[in-house]
């Protein structure tokens, strides 16, 4: 049993932070947490509490240089010491938050965190990982915030409109009827971030512009924000046709959960093929998310979990 006494705790809100936090931390760390007063208690194997004693005094260090730690930012930490215990967290705190019209964000696991700062320095970056990893939130989050703050003019949202192909004509209605449900994600992440009449405006001005990706073919984009989402779902030529269309100052965003894809034959994905080809590419970035990134109810990472297990486990024959 080791503590960490008084000094690390005197700070208000990183012991509330810590409360929060402390059923989680426990299971992460696989050791017994207290809190008794101005004293945080650790029990368990050796080995694990020397590892979460040196992780609260680093997390102490953070907080002493100024830095207001958030619950997130517990597991961002872990993450990284779970992967070098020598690295070194003041490079990682904190991100700066994404201010936008209507709330601030902020990654919530380093993975979140690596995507920022790859839409940030690269032009084309795909996001590629599990539902409820915030893919398409933080692209969206990072293109309103790239238009606002002018260094794009336009943001473009698009996707496969049905996932094996665009087959519009069976649906009733004109083509806007038609359309309008299979982009409704990119329009619930538009309008959860921005103003409601705002975002209206934008779009009926055309600086915001959601359509099908069937639209985007023969045009030059420039100085646009692109959001390709539900990429594992485009052919081979839909996805060599939307990875030409960025022109000058733009961004090419795509994002894909290669677990769900629901074309006739899903190995001729275009995401899929497109990582194959463009990863050698250094001014491409890919980054890959995992259950630890879902940002939805507790049960959804179980669940991806439980899946994943399931797919790899081989299928025994009769």
């Amino acid at each position: 049993m080791e503590k960490i006494s008084s000094p690390f705790l005197r700070n208000n809100s990183l012991s509330g932070v810590l409360d929060r936090n402390l059923r989680k931390l426990e299971e992460r760390l696989t050791v017994r947490i207290a809190l008794r007063g101005d004293d945080l208690i650790i029990d368990g194997d050796r080995q694990r509490v020397e590892f979460a004693l040196s992780f609260f005094k680093r997390m102490a260090e953070l907080t002493e240089k100024g830095h207001h730690l958030k619950e997130e930012d517990f597991q961002i930490a872990l993450d990284l010491l779970e992967q070098d215990s020598s690295r070194t967290l003041e490079d990682y705190f904190p991100v700066e938050a994404l201010n936008l019209s209507r709330k601030s964000i902020a990654p919530k696991s380093l993975n979140q965190q690596e995507y920022i700062q790859a839409v940030k320095k690269s032009d084309l970056v795909f996001g590629i990982g599990p539902a409820g990893t915030g893919k398409t939130y933080l692209a969206m989050a990072m293109a309103l915030s790239f238009l606002q703050s002018k260094a794009v003019h336009r943001i473009i949202l698009t996707r496969p409109a049905v996932e094996a192909g665009e087959r519009l004509g069976f649906l009733p209605g004109d083509l806007a009827q038609k359309i309008n449900p299979y982009l409704r994600p990119l329009y619930d992440a538009l309008f959860d971030l921005s103003q409601y009449d705002q975002a209206n405006r934008l779009i009926e001005k055309g600086i915001i512009e959601i359509a099908p990706l069937a639209f985007m073919r023969g045009r030059t984009l420039n100085g646009a924000f692109i959001i390709l989402d539900e990429a594992q779902n485009t052919t081979r030529e839909q996805m060599k046709m939307i990875l030409t269309r960025p022109g000058f100052d733009s961004k090419l965003v795509v994002t894909a959960d290669i677990t769900q894809i629901d074309l006739p034959q899903p190995k001729q994905s275009g995401v899929l093929e497109a990582i194959k080809i463009l990863s050698a590419i250094p001014e491409i970035a890919f980054v890959y998310f995992n259950e630890k990134d879902v940002v939805r109810h507790p049960l959804v990472q179980k669940i991806i979990l439980a899946y994943d297990k399931a797919t790899a486990r081989p299928v025994k024959t009769p």
